[in-house]
């Protein structure tokens, strides 16, 4: 076997977006539900391994980011891709610029570069500046993030902030010249001491001009989009998603995330006329069983089509609940809770579960035991369905992973067409 790609996603819905990307760009990939503890069996050409690092303090997201490594390493990875979300979200103190700066010392490189660029999902990189849509990340929604808010948009600015390696930027003029122009840039920048480098792309034409570009550097850091460019360089060319069946049973969706895509993904559920059930985490503090209530809400109405469960709130509301409770309490309490209520729902029949938010869907599928999942059809841009075998089902489950922001209004309806 030779494996071509090493992927690292600090989240599990970015992995599954990564991973998404990798197949229909003609890899056959693997994603792992954190670091196997046998080397890798199936035929690959891309391992993605998915941690739940992004949140976590800095020094732990390293620790796991560098076993991690060490794992693909050891399977024989010829290039490694640290993969984190579309909207670079993190804090001053990281996680992005030390994980980046720990897999460079051990890998020994001294340049890499890195976008979130993603523009099937309207998220593109301009003069180094990260726009979600037609506007600035600081006026997306991504300011009032619960746990990443991002209010600084110049991504230069951002990384910088979490290293004290040199970053610059390779901006859209060069990116636009083509791929021999972004390496001389590559070449000119690590010759002024640049370590890391900021990639404009607007387009996916940019992120293939970037591909070969990064041909035999060690480490790539990006969000998901970079991953269309890479397989060229290894001879394969794009393909249809994988096929995998979707299991047969019950629907629901659990909702974690509070960004605005999910609010309004949620509200659009509720106008349709589907059934749906908020968490209220003053109530989960206050000891009741709230996970209990959930389930016995959810059991007989499940019986007549896709139900939600929820506890994605606007940032009034977000801000109140963290205000009685503290983030960090609050945050881990609807986590737990939604964990628990996606396992009682597995074992009472669901075998089509969407997972709204990173956090949220890190905690569900570490709840479910799922070790390994198989990529399955695109929803959305970034959300295929993926396959696993699931305890709690005793048999495999369809699981769809979605990122807080991804997805049109009518994605929980939709995904289940």
């Amino acid at each position: 076997m030779s494996l071509k790609l090493g992927c690292i996603a600090d989240d599990f819905t970015g992995a599954t977006d990564l991973a998404n990307n990798l197949v229909r760009a003609g890899m056959r990939t693997v994603q792992t539900i954190g670091i196997p503890g046998a080397p890798l069996r199936d035929d690959a050409d891309a391992v993605v391994v998915a941690l739940k690092t992004r949140t976590l303090p800095a020094d732990e997201a390293v620790a796991q980011s560098l076993a991690a490594l060490e794992w693909l390493r050891a399977q024989g990875a010829e290039q490694i891709y640290f993969k984190y979300c579309s909207t670079f979200d993190s804090t001053p103190q990281g996680n992005i610029g030390p994980v980046t700066d720990a897999l460079m010392t051990r890998l020994g490189t001294a340049f890499t570069i890195a976008t979130p660029a993603f523009p099937d999902n309207k998220r593109t990189v301009f003069k180094g500046y990260l726009f979600a849509g037609d506007v600035l990340l600081n006026e997306s929604g991504m300011q009032h993030h619960p746990l990443t808010p991002m209010t600084d948009p110049n991504l230069v600015r951002v990384l910088s902030a979490q290293t004290s390696r040199k970053v610059g930027l390779i901006d859209h003029r060069v990116v636009a010249a083509g791929s021999d122009a972004i390496r001389e840039r590559i070449a000119q920048l690590t010759a002024e001491g640049i370590e890391i480098a900021i990639v404009d792309a607007i387009s996916n034409d940019d992120l293939l001009a970037l591909g070969p570009a990064l041909r035999g550097m060690p480490l790539v850091t990006a969000g998901s989009g970079v991953a269309i460019g890479l397989p060229g360089n290894w001879g394969l060319a794009p393909g249809s998603a994988a096929s995998q069946a979707r299991a047969q049973g019950l629907q629901a969706v659990v909702a974690g995330s509070c960004s605005s895509a999910t609010n309004g993904q949620v509200a659009a559920f509720i106008k349709s006329g589907r059934p749906a059930f908020a968490l209220d985490p003053i109530r989960l503090a206050a000891g009741e069983d709230v996970v209990a209530q959930a389930l016995d809400w959810a059991e007989p109405r499940m019986q007549d089509g896709p139900v939600l469960v929820y506890s994605t709130a606007e940032p009034d509301q977000v801000k109140q609940a963290q205000g009685a409770l503290g983030a960090a309490r609050a945050g881990a309490m609807i986590e737990a809770a939604i964990a628990k209520i996606a396992v009682g729902l597995v074992e009472r029949g669901v075998r089509q579960l969407i997972v709204a938010g990173g956090e949220t869907s890190g905690a569900v599928v570490q709840a479910l035991g799922l070790e390994q999942i198989a990529i399955g059809e695109q929803i959305d841009p970034g959300v295929p369905w993926c396959a696993g075998h699931a305890p709690a089902a005793q048999g495999d489950i369809s699981i769809a992973l979605k990122s807080g922001n991804f997805g049109t209004r009518d994605f929980f309806i939709k995904a289940f067409g």
